[in-house]
């Protein structure tokens, strides 16, 4: 009798323990989907892949202006903010040329560096944005992003998704994959000599 309760048991456990694994491989391939549907497809657009050197030639703070590309034109009238211009020359190739922020900026608005969040505080902004320009001020060499095929003539200082990003996106699913398939290989390990012990 308490042998049938224990086989009992372990079944139900052996259960639970499948049910477990296959839950994280599921959820693991809902995520590469996921991962695969947003993150890969920006990764793969942009065209900013050679990391190079910059150097500052002017940083201006024009006039407050309004993003003209934004879907809610309207709330972008709302809140201006003062338009950051900055200038680098180009050391792989020479050029003088602008310089954004990320890709989403100079999809926002192509006249200015940087794009402010249009639900932050205007004297933040403002301040933020003298901070950024005495930065580049001071720092006149830093590290960009161009576009080695010449399709986009501006450069960009960091990227949306870099590759050690992608990677560290794609690491949770991978390790949740991997303890899936192992939670049903001891599984089937631990079926396996129970069947063997029995049949011995």
């Amino acid at each position: 009798m308490l042998g049938k309760k224990l086989v009992t048991a372990q079944k139900r456990g052996e259960t639970r323990a499948l049910c477990l694994g296959l839950g994280m491989i599921a959820c693991s391939m809902m995520m590469y989907f996921f991962i695969g549907i947003t993150i890969v497809p920006f990764y793969t657009k942009s065209v900013w892949t050679t990391e190079t050197v910059c150097k500052v030639l002017k940083a201006n703070i024009k006039d407050k202006v309004s993003c003209p590309h934004s879907e809610s034109s309207e709330d972008e009238e709302i809140f201006p903010y003062p338009c950051l211009q900055v200038w680098v020359n180009l050391t792989a190739s020479g050029q003088e040329v602008m310089l954004y922020q990320t890709e989403d900026t100079l999809e926002r608005n192509p006249k200015c560096s940087y794009v402010p969040d249009k639900l932050e505080n205007s004297k933040e902004v403002k301040a933020r944005i003298e901070t950024i320009a005495s930065n580049f001020k001071k720092y006149q060499t830093f590290l960009c992003y161009y576009d080695p095929g010449g399709t986009q003539t501006s450069v960009i200082l960091s990227r949306l998704y870099p590759s050690k990003g992608l990677l560290f996106a794609f690491l949770w699913p991978t390790l949740m994959f991997t303890g899936g398939c192992l939670i049903i290989v001891l599984v089937k390990i631990s079926q396996y000599v129970s069947v063997l012990s029995a049949w011995q």
